[in-house]
């Protein structure tokens, strides 16, 4: 297939690209020309939110599917980065339709659920009761997958959190900062990882799934109480504090059920704990 991809910068663009080729894919990367793509993909420049330049770049380019993988995390900023949902993914779709393009994979996240006691499945409806800065994040989550559901097919990626080289869980990541000043504790709220190499080959993957919501998270969601202290040792933090607080309800982790035994999707790091003992160690 012929993938226009924007987000080919990225942490995970730059091992979705490799993987796309590898697979007899050509891959033409919309880039705002701040950094190089990767090798092997045609560069076009643009940015998702001129509409008008964004929609004369698909339709030159005339691929077979759009593939989404833009975040605005570079600032902290919630808002950001789910503004650049809303209208990055809007003005996509629009130029998509506009040029024929039929078919579209989107990044989202597995950790915008509502609340409950079990990892999510898709089914589970997302967190619309919620508020403060998580209700501004699932508003910009429900944005992007309503928008890309407007095309004929569609596969959105729930993604658990990514961890690896560029992301937050790398030993010069901010989250290894905070480990190393004891501000993340060791407690019950239950989170779902992914390696971004497992990441990027299910975006791959996608290309020829069928249209829904999957979740792309480990076998292993596990509480912080586990996974903290994990990741300290991984990044060489001291060991965290361990709080007697109960669970956040919203904090549940996810079910890659459906992913692996339907879809055939294998990780490579099907549990953090090998993941972080050999990824994110590595790294360092």
């Amino acid at each position: 297939m012929h993938v226009f991809l924007a987000g080919a910068t990225g942490v995970l663009g730059h091992h979705v690209v490799p993987r796309l080729l590898a697979a007899g894919h050509r891959v033409t990367a919309l880039t705002r020309g701040r950094r190089p793509v990767p090798d092997g993909a045609a560069a076009v420049r643009g940015d998702v939110r001129d509409a008008q330049g964004l929609a004369l770049a698909v339709r030159e380019a005339a691929p077979d599917v759009i593939m989404h993988q833009l975040t605005d995390l570079s600032g902290g900023d919630p808002a950001a980065n789910a503004d650049l949902r809303k209208v990055g993914t809007r003005n996509m779709v629009d130029a998509a339709l506009a040029a024929g393009v039929r078919r579209i994979v989107a990044q989202s996240i597995a950790w915008m659920y509502e609340p409950g006691d079990a990892p999510a499945v898709e089914q589970t409806p997302l967190d619309a009761d919620a508020e403060g800065l998580r209700r501004v994040s699932v508003d910009g989550v429900v944005a992007l997958e309503d928008t890309v559901r407007e095309l004929p097919e569609w596969v959105v990626l729930r993604y658990g959190l990514l961890y690896g080289p560029g992301t937050f869980y790398e030993p010069g990541g901010s989250m290894a900062g905070q480990v190393r000043q004891g501000a993340l504790a060791a407690g019950r709220d239950v989170s779902s990882f992914v390696e971004t190499g497992d990441a990027a080959t299910a975006a791959v993957q996608a290309l020829d799934w069928p249209t829904g919501a999957v979740n792309i998270c480990d076998d292993q969601p596990a509480p912080a109480a586990d996974w903290v202290p994990a990741f300290c040792r991984a990044v060489g933090a001291p060991p965290p504090p361990r709080p007697d607080a109960p669970r956040n309800p919203a904090a549940r982790g996810a079910d890659n059920h459906y992913a692996r035994k339907h879809l055939g999707w294998a990780p490579a790091y099907p549990s953090w704990r090998d993941g972080f003992a050999r990824v994110i160690s590595r790294t360092d």
